[in-house]
């Protein structure tokens, strides 16, 4: 979207037509500087100087062409300047005028998608933390929106297709602004953490239920931002110290990891709740086809009482309300969501393919 901003951008096809009208003016004082400094002989300041008052229509007549050739060339420059000059005003004029309103209409069409935003996710601050989550949540069907008030990060956004709100994430008219009251999660990714947690306190009271992940650039952060509302944070320093320590002592074990953050191995981790219509309430996970015929692996069952089954056996009875973390390719994590919702019908292990 590379519209007018905020900022004061202009449309490009604008921004050329106003650079051609400022060229133009600057060719016929140079060209009208030559022809008087040629046929009267002044020198190339007085040229300048009269070719402008020319072009200006100021004429203050303290130089004046003496000769009959320098008179003739005046009339033509006087009737070509005033002509270049008129139509390079208009186009400058036209120009802005059309970018302030497309920047007038683009700003009420995205108010407008704005206010119909529902169940959406919320990124507050496009810097590094914030750009690559941007980028994560680009490959997937989720909305967002972004709040930054950054012009040169909101333009590279913009280009990119991005929602982006240009708002100080920190107050509250802004996350009103993106919907928060109906947003499904915020991510707090400002580069300082009192922000954050200023973010995040208002946040949660403008929406009890909003599930908030906050990042924390300090330990001692955490705790506060925990406190403030958050649901998870993230400390980007500690992940960092922890994943440089298993590349150092578990090679290969980082290897694995890094294959499947850059979908290398075309595999992705899902979580997907069981809902109470579905076919697997009430089957052990061998009587399920999720690993014989989607070859899905389920890493983790979380009970609604909060116990966590780490690496469940095949005797592991799966409830309604349970949420399942899987690992397996997009296609059929797809196909693993609509059993868990109830959309489709389960299999036993001795189905041939998960469509019969």
């Amino acid at each position: 979207m590379s519209l007018f901003s905020n900022g004061g951008r202009f449309l490009p096809g604008n921004n050329r037509r106003i650079v051609f009208a400022i060229l133009a003016v600057a060719v016929a004082i140079g060209l009208g500087a030559i022809g008087f400094s040629l046929i009267e002989g002044w020198s190339i300041f007085d040229s300048i100087y009269v070719a402008t008052q020319t072009v200006t229509t100021v004429g203050y007549g303290d130089l004046t062409p003496g000769t009959r050739n320098g008179r003739i060339f005046s009339t033509v420059f006087m009737l070509a300047a005033v002509g270049v000059v008129l139509y390079s005003l208009t186009s400058a004029v036209q120009g802005i005028v059309q970018s302030e309103l497309v920047a007038t209409f683009g700003d009420r069409r995205q108010s407008r998608k704005m206010s119909k935003l529902r169940n959406h996710f919320i990124i507050c601050g496009a810097g590094r933390v914030g750009s690559h989550l941007i980028r994560s949540l680009q490959g997937g069907a989720q909305t967002f929106i972004v709040i930054e008030k950054d012009q040169q990060k909101v333009a590279e956004l913009r280009d990119l297709g991005v929602i982006v709100l240009v708002r100080d994430a920190t107050l509250e008219e802004s996350l009103r602004e993106a919907g928060v009251e109906y947003a499904q999660g915020l991510a707090a990714c400002l580069a300082d953490d009192a922000d954050n947690v200023y973010v995040v306190l208002t946040a949660r009271d403008l929406n009890p239920n909003l599930h908030i992940v906050a990042r924390a650039a300090e330990d001692q952060a955490e705790s506060k931002l925990i406190r403030a509302g958050a649901n998870r944070v993230v400390a980007p320093t500690l992940i960092g110290g922890h994943r440089m320590a298993m590349a150092l002592t578990k090679p290969a074990v980082d290897d694995f990891l890094g294959s499947i953050t850059a979908n290398k191995l075309e595999l992705g981790f899902e979580q997907l709740e069981v809902g109470p219509s579905s076919e697997l309430v009430g089957r052990r996970l061998s009587e399920t086809n999720i690993r014989s015929v989607l070859n899905i692996v389920v890493v983790s069952i979380r009970r609604c009482s909060g116990e966590i089954l780490f690496n469940p056996g095949g005797e592991a009875m799966i409830e309604a309300g349970d949420v399942l973390i899987a690992i397996g390719n997009a296609e059929t994590l797809m196909k693993l969501s609509a059993l868990a919702k109830g959309k489709a019908p389960v299999h036993s292990s001795k189905a041939r393919s998960v469509d019969e």
